[in-house]
C-alpha cells in the first residue's frame, strides 16, 4: 500500500453555511412552527460541519471510507471532506529516539554497552498506518534489534583486531563509518512503516563494567608500549646518524668494539626514563 493525496475543500465557506443552516433551521422552526423542514435543514447543517478538519503545517490526514483507503490530505488550515470519511490524524515532524544502553557481545566476544540516537519522520503515511500495528512501537523495536546487529558484527576496538588480524572498521574509531552503516540499516528495516531516517549516530559506547577495568590496563600496556617502540626507532635512527657524522668528519677512528661501547651508551641515554650521569673513562678499553 502506497500513499496517494486527497484532494480536499476549503471549510472556511462551508463552515459559514453549516452554522447559517444549523442556527437556521432552529429560528425556522420557531417563526413558521414546521418542525419537519427546520430539523431537517439543522441535520444538514450539522452534518456539513461534521466534515470539518483543521490540519496544522507538517499534519498529515488519513482518511478511510468503510474501511478502504481514499488517501491522505496535507493542506494546511480548515479542510473539509465527506463527513462519512473515517480520520486519522498523523505528525510529519521529526522526532528524536534516544535508545536504550544496551548489553551485546562485539565481534570478538567481548561485553560491551552501545546506545544510539536515531532522527525520524513518517514519509509514507498510509504505510504507517496500515502496514504496521504501531509505527511508533515498530520504529522502537527495529532500532534496538539494528544497534545489536551492527555490535555483533564489528571488533570493539583496533587493538584487538590488530592481534587477530582482523583489518576492518571498528564500533570505537570507524565512528563515521558506523554511523553510515547504521543508518542504511535503519532505513531499510523502517521503509516497511513509511518511516524516513534522516540521521543515526552511536551516542554511548563503552565496555561492559565487569571488564572495564581490566581493558583499561591493557590499553595503558598497549600505549607504553607503542611509546617505547618509537622512542626506540628515534633513538636508533639518531645513533646511526652520530657513527655516520663521526666517520665522515674524520674526527675520530672508532673500531668495532669502539662502536659497540659508543652505541650501548647513547642508548641507555636516549631510551633511559630517567637523567644518566657522565662517567668519564680516563683509562683505555684495551689492557
Amino acid at each position: 500500500m502506497e500513499e496517494k493525496e486527497l484532494r480536499s475543500m476549503s471549510g472556511y465557506l462551508l463552515f459559514a453555511v453549516g452554522l447559517i443552516m444549523l442556527f437556521g433551521g432552529v429560528v425556522y422552526v420557531v417563526v413558521t412552527g414546521s418542525p419537519v423542514v427546520g430539523v431537517l435543514i439543522s441535520i444538514i447543517g450539522f452534518i456539513i460541519l461534521i466534515g470539518l478538519t483543521v490540519i496544522n503545517p507538517n499534519e498529515a490526514v488519513v482518511t478511510t471510507f468503510f474501511g478502504d483507503y481514499m488517501g491522505t490530505m496535507k493542506q494546511s488550515g480548515l479542510r473539509w471532506v465527506n463527513p462519512l470519511f473515517r480520520r486519522k490524524k498523523l505528525s510529519l515532524r521529526a522526532r528524536n529516539l534516544n535508545g536504550q544502553k544496551l548489553k551485546v557481545n562485539d565481534k570478538l566476544g567481548n561485553p560491551i554497552e552501545i546506545a544510539a540516537v536515531v532522527v525520524w519522520r513518517v514519509g509514507d503515511t498510509a504505510k504507517a498506518s496500515f502496514e504496521v500495528d504501531d509505527y511508533i512501537k515498530y520504529v522502537e523495536i527495529q532500532s534496538e534489534a539494528a544497534v545489536r546487529h551492527l555490535a555483533g558484527i564489528y571488533a570493539y576496538d583496533t587493538m584487538e583486531a590488530e592481534e587477530l588480524e582482523i583489518h576492518e572498521v571498528t564500533l570505537r574509531d570507524g565512528s563515521g563509518k558506523i554511523n553510515e552503516m547504521l543508518e542504511a540499516e535503519l532505513t531499510e528495516r523502517l521503509s516497511r512503516a513509511g518511516v524516513d531516517v534522516l540521521e543515526a549516530r552511536i551516542s554511548h559506547l563503552a565496555y561492559a563494567p565487569e571488564i572495564a577495568g581490566a581493558m583499561l590496563q591493557r590499553q595503558q600496556a598497549s600505549a607504553v608500549v607503542a611509546a617505547r617502540r618509537q622512542i626506540v626507532n628515534g633513538a636508533v635512527g639518531m645513533v646511526d646518524m652520530a657513527l655516520a657524522m663521526l666517520s665522515d668528519k674524520g674526527i675520530v677512528q672508532l673500531d668495532e668494539e669502539r662502536k659497540a661501547a659508543m652505541v650501548c651508551n647513547l642508548l641507555v641515554v636516549l631510551c633511559g626514563e630517567k637523567s644518566v650521569t657522565p662517567v668519564l673513562n680516563a683509562g683505555t678499553l684495551y689492557p
